[in-house]
């Protein structure tokens, strides 16, 4: 990796997961606060798997705790599981690789809002940050329709709607307003 130096020194690194057993690892008093905060979460998990509402609910407060109004928490559950009603059908139709998902959803979304997702994500400043997490109910709406009807849908209805309200219903902004700093501006 590239020093501060300016020079590439050979580094370790680990992944999430992998940082997590380190940290289970270490026998440390100040790793504990740590190890039965990832106990708790595994205690959780396993919960979820004898009973599935409560990864629901789980998903509904975290939803809550983030800002989101109740509407847009239903939508984007209901755009969940259509999302994986069509994914299920792709899969009937041997889309099996994770290119193949990117490449259909691709066409879904140039279809309605003239941007692949990548390029949706990178419009609204997004880094890692889940796209529909980040639409308003109206693009989420979009997104929706286009994904159960079919992406010339959403357009027609897009187009509609704009030409009613005057201005474009795809915003820039991101929900929560994520901003990210360039880190070369910062140290100029």
């Amino acid at each position: 990796m590239k020093a501060q130096d300016g020079k590439y020194r050979l580094t370790d690194v680990v992944d999430i997961e992998g940082m997590f057993r380190i940290i289970e690892s270490i026998p440390s008093k100040n790793a504990e606060p740590v190890k039965l905060w990832l106990a708790k979460l595994g205690s959780e998990r396993i919960d979820e798997v004898f009973d599935p509402s409560i990864g629901i609910q789980r998903l509904i407060d975290l939803y809550r705790s983030k800002g989101y109004d109740e509407l847009w928490i239903t939508k984007r559950i209901k755009g969940i599981q259509q999302r994986k009603s069509l994914t299920d059908v792709w899969k009937e139709n041997r889309i099996t690789e994770n290119y193949e998902y990117g490449i259909l959803t691709n066409e879904i979304y140039k279809s309605w809002s003239g941007m692949t997702a990548q390029e949706y994500k990178d419009y609204k400043g997004l880094r890692k940050e889940s796209l529909r997490d980040n639409m308003d109910s109206i693009e989420v709406t979009l997104a929706d329709l286009g994904e159960k009807i079919g992406g010339n849908v959403a357009k027609v209805a897009r187009d509609e709607l704009e030409k009613q309200l005057g201005e474009t219903v795809i915003s820039k902004d991101n929900y929560l307003n994520y901003k990210y700093e360039d880190k070369n501006l910062i140290e100029k």
